[in-house]
């Protein structure tokens, strides 16, 4: 199995005004410390832990929003990336034109982005929203929105934030739906996202990743991770979060 992406003892601290620190200091919380796992080829992975873990952080620093302050992150060569946000940005523009600037931006003429988006609109059921204003959708409209935009850059590895935290529950339906189609889609493409809903990390991941103060103390397959007597004999506090009683 090819790793997309390693992480070899990565930390990330940030200083009093709130910026990452491009290098380890003393006295200094660190919102991630001593990270170590890959992510390989088709993976489905999932990042759970209360608010605060670092799970966004995470997110953050295997897209290169930020840069580790300790340890390295090494992606694949060339890896093509695409990240999805809870409350995804939305431009004052029509939504098809949206969807075809992630295009542009990423270099195919627009022209041919504006074919490719044809497409994406079917494949989403996109079309009635594609003269709509962005940013005037609902919560779960921008959602479909921005996994559509996602999947037209055909992204070998998917990283989503919290993807239906403020959806209602046909909103997060549909999203799950899309991520299902996606890695059916893309059997080599990998999944990671962080969530709340053990539910849905129970639907969707092949494997979760436990976080507790900016340290990973859980890297199981799922079906361990849900096996209470496995779990608690690995790691009690993911045991304890996962029964609701974790403090």
């Amino acid at each position: 199995m090819n790793a997309h992406v390693q992480l070899v003892q990565a930390g990330l601290q940030f200083g009093p005004d709130g910026r990452s620190l491009r290098h380890w200091r003393a006295n200094t919380v660190a919102a991630l410390e001593d990270i170590s796992f890959s992510i390989g080829s088709g993976e489905r992975l999932a990042l759970v832990g209360a608010n605060g873990a670092g799970k966004s952080t995470l997110l953050r620093l295997l897209h290169g929003l930020l840069a580790p302050g300790a340890g390295r992150v090494q992606p694949q060569s060339g890896l093509r990336q695409a990240m999805l946000f809870q409350r995804p940005r939305m431009l004052r523009m029509r939504v098809d034109s949206q969807l075809a600037l992630g295009l542009w931006l990423r270099g195919t003429p627009w022209r041919q982005a504006r074919q490719r988006i044809t497409t994406i609109l079917e494949q989403f059921e996109l079309q009635e929203l594609a003269a709509r204003k962005a940013h005037t959708l609902s919560a779960g409209q921008q959602q479909r929105v921005a996994m559509a935009q996602a999947w037209a850059l055909e992204p070998q590895m998917l990283l989503l934030d919290e993807p239906t935290a403020s959806l209602d529950p046909h909103a997060k339906a549909e999203v799950e739906s899309m991520l299902r189609a996606f890695s059916q889609s893309r059997p080599k493409a990998s999944l990671v996202f962080a969530s709340h809903n053990l539910g849905q990390v129970k639907r969707l991941a092949t494997r979760v990743l436990y976080l507790e103060r900016g340290r990973l103390l859980a890297d199981l397959p799922v079906d361990d991770f849900f096996d209470s007597e496995c779990l608690q004999a690995q790691c009690p506090s993911a045991y304890w979060f996962v029964r609701g009683e974790h403090l």
